[in-house]
C-alpha cells in the first residue's frame, strides 16, 4: 500500500520548485464542475506545492491546504496559499467545515478508510469529496518505445508506473471502496475528463524525476534510464503530445 511508504511519500519535497514547474495541472472543466458557479470553502488534501489549490483560489474559493511535507507546504505558502502540515489522518479540523474536500494526485498517500472518515467529518452536510488523478495515454509509437526502454533498464516500472499510463486503476477502486464502506457518503461516481499536453525532451525528463518511483531508483540506474529516454524522444523529433484522462472519484455526504 503506497500510503505506508513514507520515504516515497515525503520524497517530493526534495525539489519542490522542479515539482511545481514540471507536473501537469488539471482540466478547467473539472474545476468548474466542482465549483458549480459558486465559491465553496475548499480543503485540499495533499496540496503539495499548491497546483490544485491555485485552480480553486483563482475561482474565488477560500482554500486551505493540508500537506504532510513541510518543504512542499512552505513552497505553497510562498504562492500565497494557506497550508497546515501533518498527515491528513492525524489532522484536526478544529470544528471547521468545508463545502468541498479535494485531492489531486495525492489520495493514494492517505490511508483510504481513515481518510474517508476524516473527510466526512470535515464536510458540511451535503458537502462533496473529489479525488482525482491524471492518467497518461501516450501515442502508440511513443508508448512502444518507452515500454522497450523500461523493460530493459527499469523492469517493473513498465508494469505500474503512472507516467506510462499504468498502475492507476487500483487507486480509483480503493478510493471508491473506502468511501462506500465509511457509510458517510452517498453513491460514489467516476467522471473522466480528456485533455492533452505537449512535452519537449527536457520537459519530459523533468517530469519523470518528480515521480517517487523514479526518484527511488539507484542513481546509476536512473541516469541510464533518463539518457535512453532522452535519446528516444530526440529520435521521435524532440517532442510529443500526450493525451491525458483525469479520473475523478466523487460523492457527497448523506
Amino acid at each position: 500500500m503506497l500510503h505506508e511508504d513514507r520515504v516515497r511519500a515525503l520524497s517530493f519535497g526534495d525539489d519542490p520548485d522542479l515539482y511545481h514547474r514540471s507536473r501537469p495541472s488539471y482540466p478547467a472543466q473539472m474545476v468548474d464542475d466542482l465549483v458549480d458557479g459558486g465559491a465553496p470553502a475548499v480543503l485540499d488534501v495533499g496540496c503539495g506545492t499548491g497546483i490544485t489549490s491555485s485552480l480553486f483560489a483563482a475561482r474565488g474559493c477560500q482554500v486551505l491546504g493540508a500537506e504532510a511535507d513541510e518543504r512542499m507546504a512552505d513552497y505553497a505558502r510562498r504562492q500565497g496559499l494557506a497550508v497546515e502540515t501533518g498527515r491528513f489522518e492525524d489532522w484536526d479540523p478544529g470544528g471547521r467545515r468545508f463545502d468541498l474536500v479535494v485531492s489531486g494526485q495525492a489520495w493514494h498517500w492517505v490511508e483510504p478508510h481513515a481518510g474517508s472518515a476524516k473527510a466526512a467529518a470535515s464536510l458540511v452536510d451535503g458537502g462533496r469529496i473529489a479525488l482525482f488523478w491524471n492518467r497518461a495515454r501516450h501515442p502508440h509509437e511513443v508508448q512502444a518505445t518507452f515500454d522497450d526502454i523500461y523493460r530493459r533498464l527499469a523492469p517493473g516500472l513498465d508494469r505500474y508506473s503512472i507516467v506510462l499510463g499504468r498502475g492507476t486503476g487500483d487507486r480509483f477502486e480503493l478510493a471508491t471502496t473506502a468511501l462506500d464502506a465509511s457509510g458517510r457518503f452517498g453513491p460514489v461516481e467516476q467522471r473522466r475528463y480528456r485533455w492533452s499536453k505537449s512535452y519537449t525532451t527536457d520537459g519530459w525528463l523533468s517530469h519523470l524525476v518528480t515521480h517517487s518511483d523514479h526518484r527511488s531508483l539507484p542513481a546509476t540506474e536512473l541516469d541510464a534510464l533518463l539518457a535512453a529516454v532522452a535519446r528516444a524522444v530526440d529520435d521521435l523529433g524532440g517532442s510529443f503530445t500526450t493525451d491525458y484522462e483525469t479520473v475523478l472519484v466523487t460523492a457527497t455526504t448523506g
